[in-house]
């Protein structure tokens, strides 16, 4: 019999077949034949688990035969899944890869870990053949795989911050797309002050209501408003809510500091935007006020006030008067001082002064009043003599009279509750005049002595007529109406003349 010659063409293929399998792509391990699958790998951080995504694709080398994986070990031991579109992801394990295919399967691992292994037994049909590969990722090379927050706590979020001081305006907006953490929130108050000056300076005082508002849950972004004054004022944006406010802010006292956003240090420094404070504002946070009332003897009395929605500090009135009048008053927020009696001699003008400026109706000069007493006039009359008489009321101004008869004038001065009487010769004039030029009054009186002196006028050498007719029924009619008691008193008139009988 003969003997087939043997080759060796057969035991060399099967050595070169597992050479190629110790050089594949990553890891691959030599088949136990010659069939074998190529397995690689590559990975992903997915920041929502802090988990590696390890996507193994495994090649089966045959280009005639199906593979079946029937063991498939994983390390670490997480499942090992292949994707199918429109349906749920099976298991890499017993899965049947055609000729010739690949199929890419995934596995999640912790994101710590170092590297990976997977290892695939698999069988082909034709004559049972069957073979076990491994491949293998190296994930130390990489950095650690952390999951991304979902959140951000309260006490290391950043915010930036917009404000408009003279406005009253200011937001507050959380940095990032991430939520505070759970229950956290952060308060923001806007504030704003009464201020003595339109620089940083104290007492201040709280105007209106702070407002305040805080970031957390769904709220990321606040806008705050607040009432400015119509003076000088302090508005300031702070870290925290309404219990932080400090009213008053006094010398000495506490600060703000760098609560205020925009502050070079912690917490206001935890938002970027301008500074978060302003003073300023145009005037005084006072009101300062005055009237004047006149007094019958020519003095003024000063009253001055401090009152009003803006009151909240004293204000130094200044009253001046002519001839170097002058009197200092502090007038405290609220309050009211009618001590300043401007005497008749330096009432001929008044100015109220604050800070050197006469404020608003803040200039007045004496004018008499309406109810004061005026002076009285009375006449006696004889066939020799015609008398006039000025008397002045108690409590008013010293008043000037001018008398006049015929051609004899004579001025008097007469003193309030005092009297002033001129005596005429009696002539043939029938009137005198009194003038008070103070007053801006014309007094005419007749002279009509009570007896019959004869002649026409009345003082002549020779007897004169009596007044008769209806001339002399006019004046005796006036008389009766004029005299009480031998006085005569006057209806006041301006650059009026007024006409009695004496």
């Amino acid at each position: 019999m003969i003997r087939p010659k043997l080759s060796l063409r057969r035991p060399l293929a099967v050595l070169g077949a597992a050479l190629i399998g110790l050089t594949g792509a990553v890891a691959v391990a030599a088949p136990a034949s010659a069939h074998h699958t190529t397995i690689t790998a590559t990975a992903d951080c997915d920041r929502l688990t802090g988990e590696r995504v390890i996507n193994w694709k495994v090649e089966n080398s045959e280009r005639d035969k199906a593979v079946t994986l029937k063991k498939v070990t994983p390390t670490p031991a997480t499942p090992v899944t292949v994707p199918v579109e429109g349906a749920d992801a099976v298991a890499l394990e017993g899965y049947v890869i055609a000729k010739g295919g690949v199929v890419n399967a995934v596995q999640r691992v912790p994101g710590d870990t170092a590297s990976a292994k997977l290892v695939v037994f698999g069988k082909w049909k034709k004559n049972g053949q069957e073979a076990t590969n491994e491949g293998s990722i190296n994930l130390a090379g990489d950095k650690s795989c952390t999951p991304a927050p979902k959140c951000i706590d309260a006490s290391k979020a950043k915010y930036s911050h917009t404000f408009d001081g003279p406005k009253g305006t200011a937001t507050v907006k959380l940095d990032g797309d991430l939520p505070l953490c759970g229950e956290g929130k952060q308060w923001f108050t806007l504030v704003s002050y009464f201020a003595p000056r339109p620089e940083f300076a104290t007492p201040q005082y709280v105007y209106g209501t702070p407002d305040s508002d805080f970031v957390g849950g769904t709220q990321t972004e606040i806008e705050l408003k607040v009432e400015i004054p119509d003076c000088h004022t302090q508005v300031d944006l702070i870290w925290g809510d309404v219990e932080q406010v400090i009213d008053p802010l006094v010398e000495g006292g506490k600060r703000y500091d760098n609560k205020k956003l925009g502050s070079p240090g912690a917490p206001g420094n935890r938002s970027s935007g301008p500074q978060g404070w302003y003073n300023g504002g145009d005037k005084s946070c006072t009101t300062p006020a005055t009237t004047f009332a006149s007094k019958c003897d020519g003095s003024v009395v000063v009253s001055l006030t401090n009152d009003g929605k803006i009151s909240k500090y004293p204000v130094e009135f200044e009253v001046k008067g002519e001839n170097g009048f002058s009197k200092k008053v502090s007038v405290a927020a609220g309050k009211a001082d009618n001590s300043i009696v401007v005497p008749a001699a330096d009432a001929g003008k008044i100015e109220v002064l604050v800070d050197g400026k006469v404020i608003d109706k803040g200039t007045y000069s004496w004018q008499r009043p309406e109810d004061c007493p005026l002076p009285v006039v009375t006449t006696e009359a004889d066939c020799k003599n015609f008398a006039l008489t000025v008397t002045n009321p108690e409590g008013g101004l010293p008043v000037k009279a001018t008398f006049t008869y015929g051609d004899k004038t004579e001025t008097r001065t007469v003193a309030p509750g005092g009297s002033e009487k001129v005596t005429f010769k009696a002539g043939k004039a029938e009137t005198a005049l009194v003038a008070l030029p103070d007053l801006d009054l014309e007094m005419e009186a007749v002279y009509t002595p009570e007896q019959d002196c004869g002649g026409g006028g009345g003082g002549g050498d020779e007897p004169g007529l009596p007044v008769t007719g209806a001339a002399a029924g006019g004046i005796a009619a006036g008389a009766i109406a004029l005299l009480i008691a031998g006085a005569v008193l006057f209806v006041i008139a301006r650059r009026r003349r007024v006409t009695f009988t004496a």
